[in-house]
């Protein structure tokens, strides 16, 4: 799915035009980056969270000539996603909706 396309389909579920739902789409993306900048978590319970790993530097190597290359410490955005969410891509259930799918999953009794 490319931005274009989550614009549509919130555009769609909301019955609002494209160009609010654009704005809607970025501002969520903008608020995201933004706290992921100040190094907090961002957490969506039943999809992932999102937070900020730092890499050390580190000496690396061309791999074309060889060479010894000085790889710099940087911080890299970090995805896990949620059991929640594992399981609903995992599932059998074609064509299934999210919320249809994540309500099976709440009902399921616990496992001893």
């Amino acid at each position: 799915m490319t931005r274009a396309n989550l614009i549509e389909e919130v555009a769609r579920n909301l019955e609002i035009t494209r160009k609010e739902s654009e704005i809607v789409v970025e501002s969520i993306f903008e608020s995201m980056v933004r706290s992921l900048r100040a190094g907090d978590k961002i957490e969506i319970r039943g999809f992932g969270s999102f937070r900020v790993r730092d890499r050390r530097g580190r000496i690396g190597r061309n791999p074309k000539t060889g060479e010894q290359v000085n790889v710099q410490a940087r911080r890299v955005p970090y995805f896990k996603p949620a059991k929640e969410l594992r399981d609903l891509v995992n599932s059998t259930m074609p064509g299934a909706s999210l919320a249809a799918s994540a309500a099976a999953i709440e009902t399921k009794p616990a496992v001893s």
